[in-house]
């Protein structure tokens, strides 16, 4: 009974998280945004002490239940596991943890993240690693489903879907989110919760609490025949029927070992339950203080620490294909109205790419760069970051956008505007123009006269930089290709008009 309610319980969060991820539209980010905010990591960067308080004890008392059911790339670990297990029934055995793995990679982890590498650190870690995987693999297919369903509507007069583009927004990220599939996904069709239990630091932290866990798999040596039914169905590989004792660190409370068991020699009850009698290691009093707990704490403590469309046209208004926009080279990456500094986003992003999914002008894009590897940057070749939009800043799990209204985003200054004499079709073509002037949403563009002393001259745009907010609609509007003649220049710290 609590395997069924655990599997039903880890398959509602794992569906509305993947859907938070496909989402397009940003409609069930209202209902269910709360889900990417109690993951783990994300509480911790976004300093959420209640979600993490709430998670801890959690933990304490009933073991790795986030795991087995929070977790997105957890589940999607037993998934694979479930459909290995069709091939071959009772595949797995005991296997001695390894701990010097485990904590060696938590002391990597906790040693980049303090080194100012985070968009490294986070390749490992489980919410940013599964987001990854549904954005860049699982979000196209999405859209072109979506996209067939609006063709066939149309052809039957209905208005129910509507087309969408979809495009990949980075290779370099792709590629990252398929070596991250192909490795969980090998590992845990070959050895269950494999990367649970050796890499992904939020296993190791939740494995240390899990040991003092108030409620845990027990085994009743006098009802237990040595079968060994339990431990050939343990996916985390901790059961040791041979001294009848159990692993809790690395026990995900999968109840997979009690609903295999016959006899009923294993049960979910207290740690030190008077009228069992138990092996449990745990429970007797006297046991020698374990040397790796000591600097587990350290690393945790420096870990505390660290972790302070516009439409897009296609033709010309004739029938010439236009040249696609190229994005030019910006000594500053733009980052997101609410993140208010690069600084900022570099210690609290995750790289889970939620904010890019539910960006409806495709401004936000994953970054390329070695220091900001994966974490969202803007450029306006596809879109505008338009006022009237703050759906990044609603959807962030970690605080490296943080929640801003509208009234508020329209007074962030991201950057300023520059002119590129070189690229504007006045110089270049003698044509006027003015596309910047009348797109600017909050007027510090002017046109005028390129002759000071012919007003009859063509107009070309002066900016005013104390208004331009650096949304991009003047970039991302500019009829010249591939590069814009004007183009958004971005601050290291946002500031405010």
């Amino acid at each position: 009974m609590l395997r069924k309610f655990r599997i039903v319980a880890a398959a509602m969060c794992f569906v509305l998280i993947t859907l938070l991820f496909l989402d397009f539209t940003g409609t069930l980010h209202a209902w269910f945004g709360w889900l990417a905010k109690i993951q783990f990591l994300p509480a911790i960067l976004a300093l959420n002490v209640g979600v993490v308080l709430v998670l801890v004890a959690l933990t304490l008392l009933c073991g790795r239940i986030y795991c087995s059911v929070i977790c997105p790339l957890g589940v999607m670990q037993d998934i694979f596991s479930y459909f290995a297990g069709k091939r071959k029934k009772n595949r797995f055995s005991y296997s001695p943890a390894k701990h010097w793995l485990r904590y060696g990679v938590l002391a990597i982890f906790i040693a980049t993240l303090a080194a100012g590498f985070g968009a490294i650190a986070l390749l490992v870690a489980p919410y940013s690693a599964f987001g990854r995987i549904a954005h860049n693999l699982l979000a196209p297919l999405w859209g072109w489903g979506n996209n067939l369903l609006a063709w066939v509507a149309e052809r039957i007069d209905s208005y129910a879907f509507y087309s969408t583009e979809v495009w990949i927004g980075s290779w370099a990220t792709f590629a990252v989110a398929v070596a991250t599939l192909i490795v969980v996904g090998y590992l845990a069709w070959r050895s269950g919760r494999t990367y649970c239990n050796t890499i992904c630091p939020v296993g190791t932290v939740l494995g240390f609490l899990s040991r003092f866990s108030l409620l845990k798999p027990v085994i009743d040596t006098e009802k237990c025949i040595d079968c060994k039914r339990c431990a050939r169905n343990c996916k985390a590989s901790c059961i040791d029927v041979e001294n009848h004792t159990i692993d809790y660190s690395r026990c995900v409370v999968c109840f997979d070992c009690i609903d295999n068991c016959s006899k009923g020699a294993i049960s979910y009850t207290l740690r030190c339950k008077g009228t069992t009698k138990s092996t449990d290691a745990k429970c007797n009093a006297d046991a020698p203080a374990d040397n790796s707990r000591k600097n587990f704490l350290i690393g945790t403590a420096l870990l505390a620490t660290s972790a302070v469309k516009a439409q897009e046209m296609k033709v010309d208004g004739g029938y010439a294909t236009i040249i696609d926009k190229e994005a030019p080279n910006r000594k500053q990456p733009l980052t997101p109205p609410g993140s208010w500094s690069a600084r900022n986003m570099a210690a609290h992003c995750t790289g889970c790419q939620l904010c890019v999914t539910v960006c409806p002008t495709d401004v936000l894009r994953p970054s390329a760069e070695l220091s900001t590897f994966m974490q969202p940057t803007m450029s306006y070749e596809r879109g505008y970051c338009r006022p009237e939009c703050n759906k990044c800043s609603e959807v962030c799990p970690t605080g490296a956008i943080k929640p801003i209204s509208l009234a508020e985003k329209s007074s962030i200054r991201i950057g300023h505007a520059v002119w590129k004499q070189k690229n504007c079709i006045v110089i270049t073509d003698d044509v006027d123009c003015g596309n910047c002037e009348r797109h600017c949403p909050s007027s510090a563009i002017t046109m005028v006269p390129m002759d000071e002393n012919n007003p009859r001259s063509r107009k070309i745009p002066t900016i005013n930089k104390h208004r331009c907010i650096g949304c991009g609609a003047c970039e991302n509007l500019c009829p010249a290709r591939p590069f814009s003649a004007i183009y958004v220049k971005g601050f290291s710290e946002h500031r405010t008009l």
